[in-house]
This record gives structure tokens, sequence and C-alpha cells, in this order.
């Protein structure tokens, strides 16, 4: 969507060295996938701590032939995608309809030198609703060893601080991939 219809998705890059990473914005693979109302257009902006924009992009197919990692390339050229190289620091990623139109959107980020500094946060904020419309955020534990990982679902605190329309009774379930719920 546009204006406060906005999926953001914020995170934290810490450690000493800068991050290559790849963020992606979906909505016709998402159709393809058969999800309903999917977003035909998705476009992405990338923010730094400051509120500068540091990049922007609709239409992968719109950058430099060679930039996009052939294992990250979106099957539609209506997708978006940012390969970028950041310092430390705090970011936000928002990913809104380059059209104006309303729909079902998917942000995913990938972290391609997983050897230097980490991504520590990833927070994700957007328009929840009931069954069909419940915000789903996924991620990927990588290696061989149980990571210890902290995830919690935050509504009230949103709304004290200014966030209108902020859930008042967030419910949180933890699912495998196989959609088993674990917690």
């Amino acid at each position: 969507g546009q204006g406060d219809a906005v999926l953001i998705g914020g995170f934290i890059v810490s450690g000493d060295k800068a991050k290559h990473l790849v963020l992606r914005a979906l909505g016709p693979s998402l159709a393809a996938a058969g999800i309903p109302d999917a977003l035909a257009d998705p476009a992405l902006d990338l923010y730094d701590s400051t509120g500068a924009l540091l990049q922007s992009n609709d239409n992968w197919t719109s950058l430099p032939a060679g930039t996009v990692p052939d294992a990250l390339a979106p099957i539609n050229p209506n997708e978006s995608l940012l390969d970028v190289t950041l310092p430390p620091g705090s970011y936000t990623a928002v990913l809104r309809s380059a059209k104006g139109a309303l729909g079902v959107g998917l942000f995913e980020l990938y972290d391609l030198d997983a050897a230097s500094s980490r991504v520590a946060n990833i927070s994700t904020r957007g328009i929840v609703q009931e069954g069909d419309g419940a915000m789903i955020a996924g991620f990927i534990i990588g290696g061989g060893e149980p990571t210890k990982v902290i995830v919690r679902a935050l509504g009230p605190s949103l709304a004290e601080n200014g966030i209108a329309g902020a859930l008042s009774d967030p419910i949180l379930e933890l699912r495998d991939a196989t959609g088993t719920v674990i917690l």
C-alpha cells in the first residue's frame, strides 16, 4: 500500500565491517504460488537511521546486467531487489506498492557474507488481520548448531508510542518448516 499501509522491515547490522545483503520485495511470485491478493508491482526503498533514502528499486530488471546474484533473481520483472553493502548501523526497508494498490507482499533479507559482521535484529511492521490476513515473518537458521533467538510480537507498546491501529493483544505462534506449531 501507501502511507501507513506500507510494510516496514527494520534491521541492524552489527560488528565492525560492512555487510553484503540482498533485499527483495515480492508480489507477483506470491500470486504465481497461489497466494490471493498478491501485490502486482512492489517497490522497495532503503533508509538509514537518519531517515535518508539510500537506494530505491521498482522492477529489478532495471538494475545493470550481472549485478543480481542468479539464485536471487526474482521470477517476475515487476518485483524489486537491492544488492547493497552496508556499514554497521540501523536500517529500514519500506515495501510499498509502485502503483498505489493494496495487496500481500513479501520482504526478504539475504546475508551474502556470513563470515563478517552480522544482521543482529530483523523487525517488521505492517497491517495484521485474522486468518489469511495474519502477518507471517519467516527466518532461516544457518549452520549445523542450534541458535538461540528471541521472537516477539508487539502491539500495546506501539500504541503507547503513537502508532495508530496497533494490536491491543497480539498472539504469536512459532512454526517449523512444515507448519507445525512449536510454541
